[in-house]
């Protein structure tokens, strides 16, 4: 799988980095066809992190906005996770 982390309009923070893989590694526990995994830290008026996965040929977006980049982080990841269980219950159904 390939993955990438970009910050923009911030500076690289290891500590955000680190959490980002981490979130990634826990989405393989949900599904074993994910292609490419991104991360986006941006700082704009809020803390926004944004998750892309190509899964299977199809993409999942999921993006989230607050005061910390970390509950932004969090959040985003609960819900990537929500996508991935859907995402293969649709694929089981097809099947």
């Amino acid at each position: 799988m390939q993955t990438k982390v970009t910050f923009r309009h911030l500076k690289s923070r290891p500590d955000l980095q680190e959490a980002a893989l981490d979130a990634i590694k826990k989405f393989e526990r949900f599904s074993d066809m994910i292609s490419t995994a991104s991360v986006e830290f941006s700082a704009d008026s809020q803390s926004k992190v944004k998750f892309v996965l190509v899964v299977n040929g199809d993409t999942l977006i999921v993006e989230e906005s607050s005061e910390d980049f970390m509950k932004s982080l969090r959040t985003a990841t609960d819900k990537m996770v929500r996508q991935l269980k859907k995402h293969k219950e649709k694929i089981f159904e097809r099947s």
